[in-house]
């Protein structure tokens, strides 16, 4: 099994930035791609960036490239998420997940475990 805990959320000025941290315990870590996702209040899940196990490749949505960047700290066992230029439209729980298979990335199915998520709130 995987623990994650996401921090680092909080409210936010547009324009501002926030780091999200994921710190993981229970498995290794380090053989998993990790990925964040997020959703507002009634709507669906979405995909928002992942990292491969290597840090090789990464992905982004496309309402996420150019601002924000995906990162991991192997030795730490965690995955970060540097958010620059915040929008309104940011504001969602965000959620960290681990997935230990070659499914795709960019979808919530593929991955196995998840945090209990952060709250992100962008102020217009």
């Amino acid at each position: 099994q995987v623990q994650l805990v996401e921090s680092g959320g909080g409210l936010v000025q547009a324009g501002g930035s926030l780091r999200l941290s994921c710190a993981a315990s229970g498995r290794i870590f380090s053989s998993a791609t990790m990925g964040w996702f997020r959703q507002a209040p009634g709507k669906g899940r979405d995909f928002v960036a992942s990292i491969w196990w290597n840090g090789t490749n990464t992905n982004y949505a496309d309402s996420a490239k150019g601002r924000f960047a995906i990162s991991r700290d192997n030795a730490k066992n965690t995955v970060y998420l540097q958010m620059n230029n915040l929008k309104p439209e940011d504001t969602a729980v965000y959620y960290c997940a681990a997935k230990y298979d070659t499914t795709s990335d960019t979808t919530s199915r593929g991955y196995d475990y998840w945090g209990q998520g952060t709250q992100v709130t962008v102020s217009s």
